[in-house]
């Protein structure tokens, strides 16, 4: 049955007489996601200790199975760089890279639909049904550890298997690292491995782009001093080395 645009109009004024108008702060509690806001008793972190990686990408299989990442799209993975001098290459690092749950994620703020949330124990997530794929987390993201899911349309990245902590279980790429250079636990208890190397390596520890402001959560042992240095404003994790 087809109807006019006119008749169509005339209906819908019909049905919406006399309905309430919600207020605007109304409106934008009911427009937040549903959550899983998690414990705020914990904060959750992971360590990388890099003299145990040996670039296997173990953890980049184990993920992209457990979590289904679409072929060519990985929520973490072990890029190989090469550090040169300009003549040669004086050393090759390998660094595993993914979501660093910041305290101060920059992806939160940029998202138009609140899609994207910080728990109470620190984890940043994604609402999919929420996202509508615009990228802009994407994009703010100074880490490049978010894309688009060409199979869901919406944004994907690491979420430290949060289904898989909650049920007491290790994320896929700290159970699958065969060099167990993956160390993930609770900031908030002192008796968590991660919370005594933390203490032991404290002067050792170094994170990615310390002076964006982001406060990672991801801490690397034995990490090259020249991902962490700025020059002219720029990290030098861009300068002078080619990921493989």
């Amino acid at each position: 049955m087809q109807i006019s645009k006119r008749v169509f109009l005339k209906n819908l004024s019909a049905l919406t007489v006399g309905q309430a108008v919600i207020p605007f702060s109304q409106a934008e509690t009911q427009f937040q996601p549903a959550r899983r806001d998690g414990d705020e008793k914990h904060r959750y972190a992971m360590l990388v200790d890099l003299r145990r990686c040996i670039g296997c990408q173990s953890c980049t299989v184990s993920c992209s199975v457990e979590n289904h990442s679409p072929l060519g799209e990985f929520r973490t993975t072990v890029r190989q760089y090469e550090v040169t001098d300009g003549n040669q290459v004086v050393n090759n690092v390998l660094l595993p890279r993914l979501c660093n749950h910041c305290d101060n994620p920059p992806c939160v703020p940029v998202c138009p639909v609140q899609a994207t949330y910080q728990r109470k124990d620190g984890i940043v997530v994604v609402n999919n049904e929420r996202c509508i794929g615009c990228a802009y987390c994407v994009q703010a993201c100074p880490y490049d550890a978010r894309f688009i899911n060409e199979e869901t349309k919406t944004a994907d990245k690491c979420t430290f298997c949060t289904h898989r902590l909650e049920v007491g279980l290790l994320p896929a790429c700290v159970e699958s690292c065969v060099g167990g250079a993956r160390i993930i636990g609770d900031l908030a208890d002192p008796n968590s491995t991660i919370s005594k190397m933390v203490k032991a390596f404290k002067s050792e520890l170094k994170v990615l782009k310390p002076d964006a402001g982001t406060i990672p959560h991801v801490f690397y042992l034995g990490l090259d001093q020249a991902f962490v240095d700025q020059v002219d404003g720029q990290p030098m994790l861009w300068q002078g080395m080619e990921a493989r």
